[in-house]
């Protein structure tokens, strides 16, 4: 079962507002077992409602449209859904009541403006909008369902969860759909589609597979569509298992979209251990991420940026034989700021970092990207270089999170 989105307002495509409501709509009707096969946005234009109406009833069995209903002149929706199913608007006169009920409630006067809103076309089922003053619209034609909401937020939910979904499913006979979001990190989105290349092709026609790639972090979701709920979990319970046996030591979690850092936290936290963090090119960035969550006052000492070298050799006691011999973006130093940091604020585990983030290579003999990271931890010291490429967002934020891929890996070692 196939759905389409229709979102109207010219202050969606202008970058007014920001479009939720698709968003909200998707999650909300694949639970119930429809897919949304596309979402489209459109301006407040007749000729254009109309051609989306016309493309979306070749591609989908369910089109929900929200916007274009209200008082004013830009109330669109309805007369081009009437022009579109050859109908004619009528007075529904349980709407007008609803809208006086509404206006006398709040001190509002009435007026025949908003009696205009009480127009509906003859073929619709009226849906009742308790939360406003312009109603639903349910029609059906040619075996398709075309459903028309406010594009109020708060009231196309309520509309969608009173009314749209329950006659959906009451109209339909839908599957149970299935989603299993698998955590990794570490790995890169093509090197880990090979690694996992004879795994994602042995599964079963009824469950795919997405890849959901942001810096330092892949999401594995698997999608499953089945009328047995049981058979379904079992099946995918099964092609996680047998994931893990491939992958294992890349997967940090499941589903709750939990971040490194605050894996990372929860694991210093329950051993009783520290960390400190000296940064140079991140800029903060690894501290920051490190302190989003609440409770990191109980693992996290505090850092120091130490983005000049006068700080690194006064702060950190890194020596200036060391910057002279290796230069300031070397393994050599990075290691000295984390053996630096670790003393200074006596922690358990520490990160530095120091590198070219760009767009210029500064003093140093390293090329744009070069970033050397390294970890203290109880029983030493260990770093490495990286080459994070362009452009300086770029570089920080790979870098950040390399760092705590490395940390979270030297915590398991000892956990």
């Amino acid at each position: 079962m196939k759905a389409e989105i229709i979102t109207i307002g010219d202050e969606i495509l202008i970058g007014q507002i920001v479009d939720t409501n698709s968003q909200w709509m998707g999650v909300e009707l694949n639970k119930i077992g429809i897919h949304v096969y596309q979402i489209t946005s459109i301006q407040d234009d007749k000729q254009h409602i109309l051609k989306a109406l016309k493309e979306a009833s070749e591609n989908a069995d369910i089109v929900i449209v929200t916007g274009g209903l209200g008082p004013t002149k830009d109330d669109i929706t309805k007369h081009t859904f009437a022009t579109f199913f050859e109908d004619t608007l009528v007075l529904n006169e349980a709407v007008v009541d609803h809208i006086k009920e509404m206006f006398s409630s709040r001190g509002i006067p009435f007026s025949e403006l908003n009696r205009d809103q009480g127009l509906v076309p003859s073929k619709c089922t009226v849906l009742h909008n308790a939360l406003g003053t312009a109603p639903g619209m349910w029609l059906e034609e040619n075996n398709t369902v075309y459903v028309s909401l406010p594009g109020v937020p708060f009231e196309m939910k309520g509309l969608m969860t009173t009314s749209v979904l329950p006659k959906l499913q009451e109209k339909f006979t839908l599957p149970f759909i299935q989603h299993k979001t698998i955590m990794t990190y570490g790995m890169g989105e093509s090197s880990l589609a090979e690694t996992i290349a004879e795994w994602e092709d042995a599964l079963p026609e009824h469950i795919s597979l997405a890849y959901l790639p942001s810096p330092g972090t892949v999401k594995l979701r698997l999608s499953g569509t089945s009328f047995n709920k049981q058979e379904l979990f079992d099946e995918i319970g099964k092609q996680v298992l047998a994931l893990q046996e491939i992958i294992g030591d890349l997967i940090i979690g499941f589903d709750t979209g939990e971040t490194i850092q605050a894996m990372i936290g929860k694991l210093l936290t329950e051993k009783g251990q520290t960390l400190s963090v000296a940064e140079s090119c991140t800029g903060g960035m690894i501290s920051q991420l490190l302190t989003e969550n609440s409770g990191a006052s109980q693992f996290f000492i505090g850092s120091l940026v130490a983005y000049h070298a006068r700080l690194k050799i006064k702060e950190l006691n890194v020596s200036e034989e060391i910057i002279k011999k290796y230069s300031v973006v070397s393994v050599e130093v990075a290691e000295a700021m984390a053996i630096g940091v670790q003393k200074k604020m006596g922690t358990d585990y520490a990160i530095a970092t120091t590198g070219n983030a760009g767009p210029t290579a500064d003093e140093t003999d390293k090329t744009v990207g070069v970033v050397c990271i390294a970890i203290a931890t109880p029983d030493g010291v260990f770093s490495e270089e990286f080459n994070f490429g362009r452009p300086r967002e770029k570089v920080i934020l790979r870098s950040s999170n390399k760092a705590l891929e490395l940390l979270r890996k030297e915590i398991l070692k000892n956990y």
